[in-house]
C-alpha cells in the first residue's frame, strides 16, 4: 500500500500544471540565460543582449507552454501565440529595467561582491530577474493566454 501511495503521490506530482510550468520554466530560463550570458561578451551591452535573449526565450517557452504545460487544442494557436508573446514584452521590461540599473547604470551594487567583474555582475542580474519574471509569467499565462485544454 505505501508503494502504491508513494507512485500515486509522485505521479500526480509530476503532471500538476504547477511542477509543469516549474520544469518549463527551468528549461526557458536555462534558454535565456545561456543566451544571455554568450551574447553578452561580444555586444558588451546587457540591454541588448537582454532582448535578444528574451525574444528567443519567449518563442521557446510559448512552445513548451502551449503544447506541454497548459496542454491547449491546435486551434487559436496563432491567437495564442500573439497574446503570450504581449504579455511577455511586458515582462521584457521589467528584464530590461533591471538590466540597465543594474548592469548598465549600477554596476557597483552587484560589483562590489563579485570584484566588479562585469560578466558575473550580468548573470546574477540576469538570475534575479528570471526569479521575478518566472513568477509573474505563470500568473499572466493561467489567467489571461492558456485557457482551453485539449
Amino acid at each position: 500500500m505505501k508503494k502504491y501511495l508513494s507512485k500515486e503521490f509522485m505521479f500526480t506530482v509530476l503532471n500538476h500544471e504547477i511542477f509543469k510550468y516549474l520544469v518549463a520554466g527551468v528549461l526557458s530560463t536555462i534558454v535565456y540565460t545561456v543566451i544571455r550570458i554568450n551574447i553578452y561578451p561580444i555586444l558588451q551591452n546587457a540591454t541588448i543582449s537582454a532582448i535578444i535573449a528574451n525574444v528567443l526565450a519567449i518563442i521557446f517557452a510559448f512552445i513548451i507552454n502551449d503544447t506541454y504545460v497548459f496542454a491547449q487544442k491546435a486551434m487559436g494557436r496563432a491567437e495564442r501565440f500573439i497574446k503570450f508573446f504581449l504579455a511577455r514584452l511586458s515582462t521584457l521590461v521589467l528584464d530590461f529595467g533591471l538590466a540597465w540599473l543594474l548592469v548598465d547604470t549600477f554596476p557597483g551594487i552587484i560589483g562590489q561582491f563579485v570584484h566588479n567583474d562585469m560578466n558575473w555582475v550580468n548573470a546574477i542580474a540576469t538570475l534575479i530577474g528570471q526569479v521575478l519574471i518566472m513568477v509573474t509569467n505563470y500568473f499572466i499565462s493561467k489567467l489571461f493566454i492558456f485557457k482551453h485544454k485539449k
